[in-house]
């Protein structure tokens, strides 16, 4: 009986079916590094606020604390943002740009807060606690970088799982003390896990 397929078939077969697979962990490479990639992060992305504030003039030029602003983040998980009255409370008096100030004063006048864009939120699942990552050592620029130089607030760190992760196995080796339940052993199975990588210290 005749073959189904010549043996150049075959051949042609084999090769198409070596190339898609090729093809195929070629794709799964790309994807992967597409992921981890800055701009899949949005890193050095200015994000669009309701005025143009500048982090470079404020805590840049005029030294301003960045607890002058975000006045929670020493004590709090949340490190707060401005008020439109705290705004205003300088601006009015030294520095008054009326046209770009409109929506701070209109949201004082309703008694709503101004909607600032977050540049660096979390998933919801996610816990996180400015006051306690402040105590262990770390600074501001950790993981919010040189914003003291930028004149539009951008990310410049993922803030991802794995970024998260490669401090919290060994955070002593990057100078931070832990506190907390990063100060406890922690031992399972007979195996010691670094306490700050079990999954209900970062998840709810």
């Amino acid at each position: 009986m005749a073959p189904l397929f010549t043996p150049r078939a075959d051949a042609r077969l084999r090769l198409a079916l070596v190339v898609a697979a090729l093809l195929a962990v070629l794709a799964l490479a790309l994807g992967y590094a597409w992921a981890r990639s800055g701009s899949t992060w949005a890193i050095g992305k200015p994000t669009e606020q309701p005025i143009p504030f500048s982090h470079a003039v404020h805590a840049g030029q005029l030294g301003l604390d960045c607890g002058f602003c975000h006045s929670n983040a020493a004590r709090g998980a949340s490190a707060g943002m401005p008020s439109g009255e705290l705004c205003l409370g300088c601006h009015q008096r030294v520095w008054n740009v009326t046209a770009q100030f409109a929506p701070v004063q209109a949201a004082v006048d309703t008694g709503m807060a101004t909607q600032w864009a977050s540049v660096h939120r979390l998933p919801d699942h996610v816990r996180f606690h400015h006051a306690a990552h402040l105590a262990a050592g770390m600074t501001c620029a950790t993981c919010h970088g040189a914003v003291e130089t930028m004149p539009r607030t951008v990310r410049a760190e993922t803030l991802s799982m794995g970024w998260c992760l490669d401090c919290h196995r060994d955070p002593r080796s990057r100078g931070l003390t832990p506190v907390g339940l990063g100060a406890q052993p922690y031992v399972h199975a007979g195996v010691e896990v670094p306490p700050l990588t079990r999954c209900t210290v970062c998840h709810k």
